[in-house]
């Protein structure tokens, strides 16, 4: 990246990394907003944005202040540097590059080199797409995994950092150990580089993120290219919200479809696809999913949401929802679903498609704000 800015010591604020839901952001803004860079990246949610009923594009002058703030007081500036990193905790490990990736680059052949996992929901892509514009900085990154047959890129990493001491060191609130050493110009980040572009890019975390930096006109996006050693596929459930639909109303319905639903009074959540656990507030449900079905996500979606209830899957009464995260306290039900395995991502990935939305769970990710990029392109 030609112009950068590392944290000194802790990145100011709640950790961003663990707000995805509106409703949580705004009570964690409403607890700790000012100064913080959850509000950077969502300044109508935060107390004052919306007691003035500020929308997005209106509240982004506000952004743009409080991050030159943070700046001056929380960061210091490098430049053409890239970013070792390596992130360590219960739910994996990652040894890669952080550095700034061409959302648009291609092969030889006119192919993609960064590719989407995973279809996107338009307003996500159009909100974000204007935050990058507005602020003209990224703040977090997005996880890129090289599809190829051969790791270069994890051992070359680990040659570079051995013995050194990492420019950043911190642990998160999940008890992930992330550090990174910055590398300037030089053989060793010729090599790193050279290994990170080798195979194409599948677009693990972030693919909201990439999108809206193909949408803003942007030249460029900061990610993490890593194969792991030890990435791990989590779940990705869906929440009811607001629907008024019981146990008995949902199981009446799916079984109007010809589904196989028990209620049970337990249920451990599912492990392999084929079986959604419907959990409410007054009942469990066990629903078994057709056979040679594909994968699980769509047909929730479209089999159990859209036919069977008549709920538009990307509408306000549908949420997605990663495992471990709490469900609203209001949530009609939750519909918890297996972990995709990694070979079904990857043979749709070789097939040129896409999985469905917030279908995969990629972890561990590399942490929020610890170093931010100046993005070149267009600008609000």
């Amino acid at each position: 990246m030609d112009h950068g800015w590392v944290v000194h010591h802790e990145v100011p604020g709640p950790d961003v990394d663990e707000f995805a839901e509106p409703d949580r952001i705004i009570a964690a803004l409403r607890r700790r907003g000012a100064g913080t860079l959850l509000a950077v990246q969502h300044p109508h949610r935060t107390p004052a944005a919306r007691a003035e009923g500020l929308g997005l594009l209106d509240a982004l002058p506000a952004a743009r202040t409080t991050l030159s703030v943070l700046l001056r007081k929380d960061y210091r500036a490098v430049t053409d540097v890239v970013a070792p990193y390596e992130v360590d905790g219960p739910d994996g490990t990652a040894c890669g590059l952080l550095c700034m990736v061409d959302p648009a680059a291609v092969d030889g052949e006119g192919i993609g080199q960064v590719r989407h996992s995973e279809e996107v929901y338009p307003d996500v892509v159009a909100e974000r797409a204007q935050v990058l514009a507005g602020l003209g900085y990224a703040t977090s990154a997005a996880l890129l995994v090289p599809v190829g047959e051969r790791d270069t890129l994890t051992a070359a990493v680990r040659r570079t950092i051995d013995g050194a001491r990492p420019d950043v060191s911190t642990v998160d609130s999940n008890g992930r150990r992330h550090r990174l050493w910055l590398l300037g110009p030089g053989p060793d980040r010729a090599g790193l580089l050279a290994d990170a572009a080798a195979h194409p890019l599948m677009v693990a975390d972030g693919n909201h993120r990439v999108a809206a930096a193909a949408a803003a006109g942007l030249s460029g996006l900061l990610a993490l290219v890593t194969s792991g050693p030890r990435l791990r596929i989590g779940a990705f459930h869906r929440v009811l919200l607001g629907t008024g639909l019981d146990p008995a109303a949902l199981r009446s319905a799916w079984r109007a479809r010809g589904l196989t639903v028990h209620a049970v009074d337990h249920a451990a959540p599912p492990r392999h696809p084929g079986t959604v656990v419907a959990r409410c507030p007054n009942g469990t449900l066990v629903v078994e999913l057709p056979p040679n079905h594909g994968i699980d996500h769509a047909v929730v979606e479209e089999l159990l949401i859209r036919d069977a209830l008549g709920i538009d899957p990307e509408g306000a009464h549908v949420r997605p929802l990663a495992d471990g995260r709490p469900a609203p306290a209001d949530a009609d039900a939750v519909l918890q679903l297996a972990p995709v395995p990694l070979a079904d991502v990857l043979a749709v990935h070789a097939a040129g498609q896409r999985m469905p939305r917030k279908s995969t769970y990629f972890t561990p990710k590399p942490r929020s704000g610890l170093l931010l990029a100046k993005l070149d392109g267009p600008r609000l």
